[in-house]
């Protein structure tokens, strides 16, 4: 039996024009994987890498990372879920920008009922991505409260997340951003200092603050535009922690550089790296659910676009218009 589905899919790389929505036939989960019907989606910018091919799949490509709703059917060897269920994910394969759909399940935990859809779309993929960083990605002299850490994009879905996260676990967050706007919003989330890097050098900036350190750690989804003042803003054996390419591909770059910067590391990190079992999924899952349905970590949601409107919401996210988080409503 089958069901159908809206499914926003392209069927070559390029620009929001390739978008498109078509339906598709939803059948049964099998072995180990469940069907779900979404109430919300959770727009990314992984979501434009795959689009532009970046980050290039074979064609037609269902988009989406992540999205919340309610667990219709559970294949064999699903234990953890069952129909009617509340659940929320981020999740390979991508897909999530569509009705229901059919998925592994090993990713996909269930939702506290303290979470609505709308913020549990919102912050998975987001808010495993900030966990995984303050608390699996750390400089190899670790890092204390009171150290101070570089965080760029810090008003974005991640950012804002990882400012609030930054200040529970005590660490002085320098964020950068690109307006005194969002530099006024990553300091009302936690933000210890806030640069616009469009106004100010913040490799300069950052010494200032640090009295001529360096940070131990920087975290950076920027790419391009910011990687070699990041390198600067390290202290010796201090952190480059790559985990995005907003503004493009960094350069390729000749290793013995790092050692005049002070035997600085570099690492390039992913999400999926992360979530390779169900239990350390469950895990980060876990820590992210309680700093949420503590308070210390409020899901900001600045942006609703319709299912139908995915065209203009990834022309915001492109244009680095949106703060916060971003869903889609089918």
């Amino acid at each position: 039996m089958s069901t159908p589905s809206r499914a926003v899919r392209i069927h070559a790389h390029g620009g929001p024009e390739q978008l498109v929505i078509d339906t598709v036939d939803v059948g049964e989960p099998g072995p180990g994987q469940v069907r779900i019907r979404h109430h919300a989606v959770g727009l990314n910018f992984i979501d434009v890498y795959q689009r532009t091919g970046l980050y290039p799949n074979a064609m037609p490509l269902a988009l989406g990372m992540e999205g919340a709703g309610v667990i219709e059917a559970v294949g064999e060897g699903v234990t953890h879920l069952k129909a009617g269920d509340r659940a929320a994910y981020a999740s390979n394969p991508p897909g999530s920008y569509c009705d229901v759909r059919v998925m592994p399940a090993m990713n996909v935990c269930k939702l506290p009922d303290a979470i609505d859809f709308e913020t549990g779309a919102a912050m998975m993929l987001k808010g495993l991505t900030a966990q995984y960083l303050l608390k699996h990605c750390k400089p190899v002299e670790g890092l204390e409260p009171g150290d101070h850490v570089l965080f760029h994009a810090a008003a974005g879905g991640v950012g804002l997340i990882a400012c609030q996260w930054a200040k529970h676990l005590g660490l002085q967050l320098i964020a950068t951003a690109g307006s005194d706007d969002k530099c006024q919003l990553a300091l009302a989330h936690g933000a210890a200092h806030a640069i616009n890097y469009r106004k100010d050098d913040f490799a300069a900036k950052v010494k200032e603050i640090t009295s001529g350190k360096g940070v131990k750690v920087v975290y950076d989804s920027v790419g391009k535009d910011t990687w070699d003042k990041s390198l600067d803003c390290l202290r010796p054996f201090g952190l480059m922690a790559s985990f995005g390419n907003a503004s493009g591909p960094v350069a390729p770059f000749a290793p013995g550089i790092l050692g005049p910067k002070g035997s600085i590391y570099v690492t390039r990190q992913t999400l999926f790296s992360h979530i390779t079992s169900r239990e350390r999924t469950q895990r980060m899952a876990d820590d992210l659910f309680g700093v949420v349905s503590s308070g210390a970590v409020k899901i900001r949601i600045d942006q609703r676009f319709a299912l139908t409107d995915v065209r203009k919401a990834h022309e915001s996210l492109e244009a680095r218009a949106t703060t916060g988080c971003t869903v889609l409503l089918p």
